[in-house]
């Protein structure tokens, strides 16, 4: 992959770099700053971004606002936000922009390096890669709440899993349950969310998030 880095802080811009690049990945920008992260994406036509939220010159929300440009201007771009903070309602609306490749993970909640890389690779490839924390946030302030409601606890489990960007087979195997099962639990969230199913795994998560998150 072309990536483009964002992260106002130098050692953990640093460590990015490092962390992709070990990984066979190329680099080709790593900005610190929200102007400066638009033309490199510009520039380079990277295959992915990765963008924190709270940069030079506010340190408020100038690389959520950034992200929704680039995505405003070119749909199709995968973004993945990589920050301390969840912003719901802008959140939302970069979820809500239509096409596929969005990730959005809370830095002290990745654990494992390798489950950036996975998570980066799966936004990168048009998939989905959200913190369990951005959905709750998420479905919390949806105006459709009744219909939430409506979810047992288990679909409410599987919902989730789903706007992470998982897979039925990779709900099962969490789960510890059959794919028949989670297929089944997937049918009645569409039904209750009054969603049209779709066999594409990242078209029914933003289609689901769309529909909490708008």
């Amino acid at each position: 992959m072309r990536v483009v880095i964002a992260e106002d802080m130098a050692i953990l811009r640093a460590g990015l770099v490092q962390l992709l690049e070990d990984e066979g990945h190329e680099v080709v920008a790593a900005v610190h700053d929200a102007e400066r992260l638009k033309a490199a994406v510009a520039e380079h036509s990277p295959d992915v971004v990765v963008s924190d939220i709270r940069m030079p010159p506010t340190h408020t929300d100038e690389g959520l606002h950034a992200a929704l440009e680039l995505r405003r201007d070119a749909p199709r771009l995968p973004v993945l936000i990589f920050s301390q903070y969840v912003e719901a309602r802008y959140a939302a609306r970069l979820l809500s922009s239509g096409s596929a490749g969005v990730g959005y993970l809370l830095k002290e909640r990745v654990l494992d390096a390798q489950d950036f890389v996975d998570a980066l690779g799966r936004v990168a490839a048009g998939g989905t890669a959200l913190d369990p924390e951005v959905v709750a946030q998420l479905v919390g302030a949806s105006p459709s709440r009744s219909a939430v409601d409506t979810l047992t606890p288990r679909e409410r489990e599987v919902l989730g899993l789903m706007a992470e960007g998982r897979s039925n087979v990779a709900i099962a195997r969490q789960l510890v349950v059959s794919e028949r099962s989670v297929e089944k639990h997937v049918a009645n969230i569409f039904t209750k969310l009054d969603l049209p199913v779709s066999e594409t795994d990242h078209r029914r998560v933003l289609a689901v998030l769309h529909h909490l998150g708008s």
